[in-house]
């Protein structure tokens, strides 16, 4: 199981929401970069950073974040937010991310998430599926997506994407636990991808409990500011690749 600390950011600083609502933002550092190092020094070899204006605004915006910290760390990072053509994926990857992290395009134009996972390959994208209640939301969880996701993961194998993540907004930083009923649902209808939780993580248990239903990663970023959860506690557990 793989440990992937996050890092949300707005107006170039590390925050996070609750319930995806952008009147809900904590501002936990204003170094994106010094918060990256620390996870790298615990032991720490994944990141997932969202650039929630980007999300909001439907283009990139905060991309020098991703470059900074992958020209000064060796931290693999995946990138997502706003990402909508071609040009923006290859220059996610220029930036140094090694992997871009694509949510609504995938909802709305899976024509062209196709075409990308032509070009570059299905182990270079992370597919986001973030629900309430069972749908799919977009535009950082803004808009509906107008599908449920068991057909929307169908969808993404169909395109042969395995690598998705689950967020449940519900629980997305509410410090209350992760959604264990939804995502043996998810790979009991589709056991063949790779899930990643995403959302509600609170305590080393919660990881535990993941790890054995069958997930293969954890996206972990309130608990980890808050101090519910020691990251260096997190990297010493057998759970990473």
């Amino acid at each position: 199981m793989t440990i992937i600390p996050a890092i949300d950011i707005i107006n170039g600083q590390c925050v996070r929401l609750t319930h995806g609502d952008y009147a809900q933002q904590k501002v936990y550092n204003n170094n994106p970069l010094e918060v990256a190092k620390q996870f790298e020094e615990a032991g720490i070899t994944r990141l997932h950073i969202v650039d929630l204006d980007g999300a909001k605004a439907g283009t990139i915006i905060n991309l020098k974040v991703a470059e900074n910290i992958a020209s000064q760390t060796k931290l693999v990072i995946d990138f997502g937010g706003g990402i909508k053509k071609l040009a923006d994926v290859e220059s996610v990857f220029n930036a140094g991310a090694s992997i871009a992290t694509i949510g609504s395009m995938a909802v709305k134009h899976p024509e062209l998430l196709e075409e990308w996972l032509l070009e570059f390959g299905a182990d270079k994208f992370l597919i986001g599926a973030d629900v309430l209640d069972e749908k799919i939301k977009i535009s950082g969880w803004l808009e509906d997506g107008g599908i449920n996701i068991f057909d929307f993961i169908g969808k993404m194998i169909g395109l042969g994407v395995t690598n998705i993540f689950c967020t449940d907004i519900s629980k997305d930083g509410a410090m209350k636990g992760p959604s264990i009923d939804l995502y043996k649902n998810i790979m009991a209808e589709h056991p063949e991808i790779s899930l990643i939780a995403s959302g509600g993580v609170t305590t080393i248990d919660d990881v535990h409990q993941l790890k054995e239903i069958g997930c293969t990663g954890a996206i972990i970023g309130k608990a980890i500011y808050e101090g519910t959860i020691d990251v260096k506690e997190l990297a010493t557990l057998n759970l990473k690749p």
